[in-house]
């Protein structure tokens, strides 16, 4: 598969005072949100045809922001748009990509969505793809903006490390050092507001990348390199980060930020009418660009102390298909003694979403909800080791290792796992309603894909699918050690080790279908009668020039229903 298309324009810089954007977030059968980062205040106006509809800016540490909110839209509809600041026109631009469009829901068609996970924002020359690889999402929205592309997803869901807090670009650290003197901490890691701005901008404004946002409805949920790499892995973790100096400011302004560039626009019309947040936005009365430097931080820094005063996850329902999106940073509880992936709120929200009465019921987590067995084991037994009730050695080591190897997944949450796998099989089981078809986790986080199934007698399907990166690969030697730990024979002596440590046996067994590979890829789920379809897209070099490459298909799996008992899927390669 080949882009076969050339834009004709050159960078990040956009005329008429639109620094970002426009992004086209939630959208539904009748409305669509719209969100711009401008220059200046300013009232912006969203046209399309002989219709307008309009928001003026707040500005929150001197960058200004709007969200405008489209409505009255027809369902299925395909409509063109472009953006006015006090009345000029800003976009689209010149850049030989086509004009954006609002692509409202059918709800008569099945859903395609496209998934992934972490994406860092290097160049896109031979240096960049020498490095970190061709950008599956740049590739793929080449492709899109070619002639003749047919389907397009009704949705971008983006599971985690949009941005990379902590592991920063040379053009991100030569704007640290126009600032701040760069040795002194937190060093080339983001230390303020200011610094995530740039960091989102360097993310979202290449020319493709911007044109397929503007133009493909997008959902995001946060992972830890968006804050910091092991957020919230354990209470030692915590401890250690807030004896920094830089610590608090950080993450004031990593949740900061994130509700802005991302978490604003994961919400429906009614959902941000009761943000309180938002509601400081909309009910300003007084003169001029309502400020909310003062009330994000505030906001911010509640969300640290208190999680549960606050929920990042989200809902949306496409007639026979729920996507349940769930936050597995932010809401954790550290207290070995109540140690849990999700709080008592979050949980009790989580149990109250996943329900029966859908054909498939999608649960889109950063982290895999069913890591290869080797791996499971591996963390289960390592949170079982880290309780300091096992000695302060062994605690010592199970804290060390933990950290070392990021082994801080849904595994090393036991209370939490076992909690949503009987949730899952509940609904699998049909006793939260009618059973689905299938019950699917969505992830990222581990740097390479794969698909899992549990193994059951019959009733619905409970599958993981995980493409991860979008950009951002492992190293080829990482690539050997991540697939023995996983897959090899990490599986018998993980599972040894988790029994010595007395962990409790899963509640249900699960086994590899496809998989492991490695390569950047954007997966692209279709939920249909029959069952589900994936694949996974990688851009591929083309023409031997690095900035316009084609697309690649590395993978697919057929996920039909059961019947009897016999699994319909893919055949085996060769077949």
């Amino acid at each position: 598969m080949s882009s076969g298309f050339t834009p004709t324009g050159s960078p990040p810089v956009i005329a008429g005072g639109l620094l970002l954007g426009p992004m086209l977030r939630y959208v539904d059968d009748t409305s669509a949100s719209i969100w711009v980062e401008t220059a200046a205040s300013c009232t912006v106006e969203i046209r399309s045809g002989t219709e307008a509809w309009q928001a003026a800016t707040f500005v929150a540490h001197g960058h200004h922001y709007a969200l405008v909110e489209v409505w009255g839209l027809e369902a299925g509809s395909l409509r063109p748009y472009t953006v006015h600041l006090d009345g000029d026109l800003v976009w689209p631009i010149e850049d030989g990509f086509p004009g954006s469009m609002i692509s409202t829901l059918d709800p008569a068609k099945e859903p395609r969505l496209a998934f992934g996970s972490c994406r860092t924002s290097v160049s896109h020359d031979e240096s960049g793809n020498r490095t970190h690889g061709i950008d599956a999402m740049r590739a793929y929205a080449l492709s899109m903006a070619a002639p003749g592309h047919g389907h397009w997803p009704d949705l971008m869901l983006f599971l985690g490390d949009q941005v990379y807090a902590d592991s920063t670009s040379d053009e991100m650290q030569e704007f640290i050092r126009r600032r701040r003197n760069i040795k002194e901490a937190p060093g080339p890691e983001l230390k303020d507001f200011e610094e995530y701005a740039h960091l989102y901008r360097l993310a979202w404004s290449d020319p493709a990348n911007r044109w397929l946002l503007s133009t493909l409805p997008s959902a995001m949920i946060f992972d830890d390199h968006d804050i910091r790499d092991d957020w919230n892995s354990s209470l030692g973790w915590k401890h250690k980060m807030q004896e920094t100096s830089w610590w608090h400011q950080r993450i004031v302004s990593g949740l900061g930020s994130y509700w802005i560039y991302q978490h604003l626009g994961n919400l429906s019309p009614v959902q941000r009418a009761a943000d309180p947040l938002w509601q400081r936005i909309v009910n300003h009365t007084g003169l001029g660009e309502f400020d909310l430097s003062a009330d994000l931080d505030e906001f911010a820094k509640r969300v640290e102390s208190v999680p549960e005063s606050y929920s990042w996850s989200f809902c949306r329902d496409w007639d026979e298909v729920r996507l349940i999106v769930v936050d597995s940073r932010a809401a954790r509880k550290l207290e070995p003694e109540r140690r849990a992936l999700l709080d008592p709120v979050e949980i009790a929200w989580l149990d109250e979403q996943m329900r029966g009465g859908f054909r498939h019921l999608l649960i889109g987590t950063s982290l895999p909800f069913l890591l290869p067995m080797g791996l499971h084991h591996v963390e289960s037994w390592d949170e079982a080791i880290s309780n300091p009730n096992r000695g302060r050695l062994r605690s010592w080591l199970g804290e060390r290792l933990r950290r070392r190897f990021d082994l801080e997944h849904w595994a090393a949450f036991q209370r939490s796992f076992q909690e949503v796998a009987r949730f899952a099989t509940e609904v699998a089981d049909g006793q939260r309603g009618p059973a689905p078809q299938t019950v699917t986790f969505l992830s990222g986080d581990v740097h390479f894909s794969y698909v899992s199934e549990v193994e059951r007698e019959g009733g619905s399907r409970i599958l993981q699918a995980v493409c991860s990166p979008i950009r951002n690969p492992l190293p080829p030697f990482l690539r050997y050690f991540a697939a023995a730990l996983a897959f090899g024979p990490a599986v018998p002596f993980g599972a040894w080790m988790a029994s010595l440590a007395h962990v409790p046996n899963p509640p249900f067994a699960w086994k590899l279908i496809k998989g492991p590979w490695f390569d950047n890829n954007l997966a692209i789920l279709e939920a249909s009668a029959d069952g589900l379809a994936l694949s996974w897209l990688a851009g591929v070099a083309r023409d031997k020039n690095p900035a316009h490459p084609g697309l690649k298909t590395v993978a697919t799996a057929s996920l039909g229903t059961r019947r009897d008992g016999a699994l319909q899927q893919d055949p085996p390669a060769g077949r």
